[in-house]
């Protein structure tokens, strides 16, 4: 009897919820008969082999495989850094950021994150919980910000930048994951996906536009995302610098 690629992946113990499910299988890291299915709904048999592929992943989520991608292309030195991660959720963005060679990473979350254990037993990472980006406060860090990476979702960077660039004291790199999906007028999605590609670069050079207007901003240049997010939405990496 055949069975949706999400259930399937729940009923066999891949991952806890059907949610879970679905944002990996978007992700790309589910293989059926060792070719990825990007499809919640694609129809499993029995004898079908699913496996995931995310193994082949050296973070603890493919959140690090996109930041990767960004210090790679914009040639950002982390090592011996003081970075902030907004945005925790599984600890991808922090693992790569620890992986680099960062002397401290303090990580900002809404809630109390799902945080691999991995990244809670390192003694660099600092978890600050319940804490919305959005009132972020200069008080709450020891030191002074050298890197700042920001992936946060159902909510634009708009509301983002302005309370972050005033936690900041010196040169601090910036890399924003732009998200066009939370960036557009929900008239402009499609269940929830950004099909146009004109649209996704509208909302990818309207949070240019916008980091433009702070004097203490400039834009250094972005590029696609290697990872597709959640549904499969296409995302930019901005890399912006606080001086």
């Amino acid at each position: 009897m055949k069975k949706r690629l999400d259930i399937y992946c729940v009923e066999h113990g891949l991952f806890e919820t059907r949610h879970k499910a679905l944002a990996a299988i978007m992700a790309g890291i589910v293989l059926v008969n060792g070719k990825v299915a990007d499809k919640a709904g694609f129809m499993v048999k029995p004898e079908d082999k699913i496996e995931l592929a995310d193994s082949a992943c050296p973070y603890v989520s493919r959140g690090g495989l996109k930041l990767k991608a960004a210090i790679d292309y914009f040639k950002i030195e982390l090592k011996d850094k003081i970075c902030l991660d907004i945005g925790v959720a599984t600890g991808g963005f922090s693992d790569c950021m620890l992986k680099e060679g960062a002397k401290k990473v303090y990580g900002v979350d809404v809630g109390k994150g799902q945080i691999h254990e991995k990244i809670f037993s390192d003694k660099r990472f600092h978890f600050i919980p319940n804490t919305n980006a959005r009132f972020l406060k200069k008080e709450i860090f020891e030191e002074d910000i050298d890197f700042v990476a920001v992936d946060v979702s159902f909510i634009s960077l708009k509301l983002i930048i302005p309370p972050l660039i005033k936690c900041l004291n010196k040169k601090t790199d910036i890399v924003l994951l732009v998200k066009p999906q939370f960036e557009l007028e929900p008239k402009d999605l499609k269940k929830g996906i950004v099909k146009n590609d004109e649209l996704r670069h509208r909302a990818l050079n309207d949070i240019i536009d916008f980091a433009k207007k702070f004097n203490e901003l400039k834009v250094i240049g972005f590029t696609d995302s290697p990872v597709k997010g959640v549904k499969g939405n296409l995302e930019f990496l901005l890399h912006i610098r606080y001086e």
